[in-house]
């Protein structure tokens, strides 16, 4: 399933992520933001539970900002994980 989220609060514009239905994410891609950090964050999560990626990633802040691009990726994980459990319960 693929899953596009307006980022807020960031640099990057927003994240695109595509899961399999076990969870484990196919692919990861985010639009803007600082181009190098974001290349590894993607490369990084392909592969791996979005959950668990969701475990790390969730909270972490940039500067004094509330949010970060890995913090805004744990939410387009978040929604696409709900979208998904909706979608096999109906």
């Amino acid at each position: 399933m693929e899953y596009l989220h307006k980022n807020k609060g960031t640099c990057s514009r927003y994240t695109q992520v595509e899961l399999a239905p076990d969870g484990t994410i196919l692919s990861c891609h985010v639009e803007g933001g600082c181009s190098g950090n974001i290349q590894g964050m993607e490369r990084m999560v392909q592969g791996q539970n979005a959950r668990d990626v969701i475990a790390r990633l969730d909270g972490i802040r940039c500067g004094s900002k509330p949010t970060s691009c890995p913090d805004q990726l744990a939410k387009a994980l978040q929604e696409a994980l709900a979208r998904m459990d909706t979608a096999a319960s109906a």
